[in-house]
């Protein structure tokens, strides 16, 4: 698992600032969860996408909480979202199929190796939103701790609620052996990364519609 190869020396070189950049995303309003997110959907192959949508609650509170939802082609093997657009020092978001099954999991990593799990997010697997096809499948999910993380040292990432942040991906075609949220993962096979706009995802019935899609 390299992500810091590509998204921590890219980054590095062309700036990752979470304000003041021209967001990539189009707003979209589920009509299966209720939710308004931002989405931007990522090419994996050449012809293929893969959706990440971000939903905030309106006004967001400090430690506010994310409600994302990824779309995959079945041959994505897993995917994941980074909060800090690097694979090192931020939380990350994984998800994947085992057979009719989804699997989500929160994971971090402070050096050059495969993430493991990270007890400093919590991942909730909401129930409506989150499924299987022969095509496609899809997870949503409500991540506690992705918007405001501690980076290096003490110093603090927040996530502008009410701005671009900067987010990145990873995939790999290969997907983990095992239902486990804690899983290996193999080496991804492709990167990006884009400017998310938070401000367009704001919802002011959130928590009622996490309860509502638990």
């Amino acid at each position: 698992m390299r992500w810091n190869l590509g998204l921590a020396y890219v980054a590095a070189l062309l700036g990752c600032a979470s304000e003041g950049l021209a967001a990539d995303t189009s707003v979209v309003r589920d009509g299966e969860t209720g939710f308004t997110f931002a989405e931007y959907r990522a090419s994996f192959v050449i012809g293929q996408y893969i959706t990440f949508r971000v939903a905030v609650p309106t006004p967001a509170p400090a430690n506010y909480d994310i409600v994302f939802q990824i779309i995959s082609p079945m041959a994505v093997g897993w995917t994941g979202l980074s909060w800090g657009a690097s694979m090192i020092n931020c939380p990350l978001t994984i998800g994947w199929a085992s057979g009719s099954s989804l699997v989500g999991s929160v994971r971090r990593t402070n050096v050059r190796t495969a993430p493991q799990l990270y007890d400093g997010a919590k991942l909730q697997v909401l129930k409506t939103g989150t499924k299987v096809n022969g095509t496609h499948w899809q997870i949503t999910a409500k991540c506690s701790g992705c918007s405001s993380f501690t980076s290096t040292g003490s110093n603090v990432k927040t996530l502008n609620p009410n701005g671009s942040n900067r987010l990145a991906f990873a995939y790999s075609k290969t997907r983990p052996s095992s239902a486990s949220s804690a899983a290996m993962i193999t080496v991804h096979d492709t990167f990006s990364y884009w400017d998310h706009d938070f401000a367009t995802a704001g919802n002011i019935d959130f928590d009622q519609l996490v309860v509502r899609n638990t």
